[in-house]
């Protein structure tokens, strides 16, 4: 089977992409602290994901403006920062496949949660799962975690919301 042009260079970005995983695996690997984590990803990630961005604009430029192709390219450019946050913020992974695997129940469960309420009630169960798993990740008991930040939620400055994370908390705990 031959390659076209354009298959090769899917195939670069996608080795690429293979690229920033195994920085973040030699990272858990290593054991890193969330500075060495981000200083890794800095040297590593940041050079990887300048090429990857260099291949998708090309990929753009060689496309048909209303192939899926291009579409999925200016979709990709669009969201760039948002896609490139992990290097600025160690304690975010690259992969959203735990969060994913986590939600599982809640995509099966749906039809039994009507009761739930409402259209905002949506968000809300996300983010509670959201603060449940990351504690469960980071191995902190829930309930303790909960029991130390929910008291003065309600005082709390929301410019300041980011010290409640659980990942924060279990820094200043440690």
């Amino acid at each position: 089977m031959r390659l076209n042009a354009l298959d090769k260079e899917s195939i670069g970005i996608v080795e690429k992409m293979d690229q920033l995983f195994r920085v973040d695996r030699v990272a858990r690997e290593r054991g890193l602290t969330l500075e060495a984590r981000q200083a890794l990803r800095q040297e590593e990630s940041r050079p990887i994901l300048e090429r990857v961005k260099v291949s998708i604009e090309a990929a753009r430029i060689g496309g048909l403006p209303q192939s899926a192709r291009t579409k999925a390219c200016e979709y990709t450019l669009k969201l760039w920062k948002r896609l490139t946050r992990f290097l600025d913020y160690p304690e975010l992974e690259l992969s959203n496949n735990a969060t994913e695997n986590s939600m599982r129940p809640v995509a099966i469960g749906r039809k039994n949660w009507i009761h739930v309420g409402s259209e905002q009630a949506g968000p809300r169960v996300a983010a509670i799962i959201s603060i449940v798993e990351t504690c469960r990740r980071l191995q902190i008991p829930v309930r303790e975690y909960l029991s130390a930040v929910l008291p003065g939620l309600e005082n709390f400055p929301a410019n300041r919301v980011n010290e409640l994370t659980p990942v924060a908390w279990f820094a200043r705990k440690s």
